[in-house]
């Protein structure tokens, strides 16, 4: 039987190595530079994740296949993506929702099979999903996403209470998975499309 979690947390790995990648070639860095973006983008929210739960070594050192299904992506990237102004400015955005959808509900879930209360499931849900996009952003000097306006750090607590709520009232894993990855991808796809915001907090100098 197929592990789901294990293969969601794969794909998860794959689509934010990619969105790390085709940030490195918007930034024109040399192919060292892509790997290095692509393998933070893709392990850092879940490295800072498990050390704080204490779960060590980290996931991507017990299990090499992480590695090497960035070091995939990254190839496969510079094989069909030879020209990365020419790739549509929706790309990035879109892969990077997907990536915060998967990763979202994968640290929540190993929060969750720690006996951890929901509240902190969530909180890890959030720093999997958002931790290697801040570390990418900050590499890239770019103010990161989840510290902008624009709602991103929002659709990733949703999907991580949709996941505690539905396993909560019995409803099935892969419901629950689906249905959380669901709602957090919608959520930030629709503020991509719309340019929904939350309202900044502004305070005005007097003059």
């Amino acid at each position: 039987m197929i592990d789901w979690i294990y293969f969601f947390d794969l794909c998860g790995t794959a689509v934010f190595a990619l969105s790390g990648a085709l940030a490195a070639g918007r930034h024109r860095m040399d192919p060292f530079g892509v790997l290095v973006l692509a393998s933070v983008t893709a392990i850092g929210g879940g490295s800072i994740r498990d050390a704080l739960l204490g779960t060590t070594p980290v996931f991507w050192i017990q299990d090499p296949n992480y590695i090497t299904v960035i070091l995939v992506t990254v190839i496969l990237t510079f094989i069909f993506v030879r020209k990365p102004k020419r790739v549509p400015r929706y790309i990035l955005p879109v892969a990077d929702a997907l990536g915060l959808a998967l990763f979202t509900v994968i640290g929540v879930e190993k929060a969750l099979n720690l006996e951890l209360s929901g509240m902190t499931a969530v909180v890890m849900g959030l720093i999997t999903g958002v931790g290697g996009g801040i570390i990418r952003d900050l590499l890239c000097q770019q103010v990161p996403m989840v510290l902008r306006t624009e709602i991103y750090a929002t659709a990733s607590i949703v999907g991580g209470i949709s996941y505690t709520i539905s396993l909560h009232w019995g409803a099935a894993e892969m419901f629950a998975l689906l249905f959380a990855m669901g709602t957090a991808l919608v959520i930030r796809l629709a503020a991509i499309r719309w340019h929904l915001s939350l309202p900044a907090f502004d305070l005005k100098t007097p003059q």
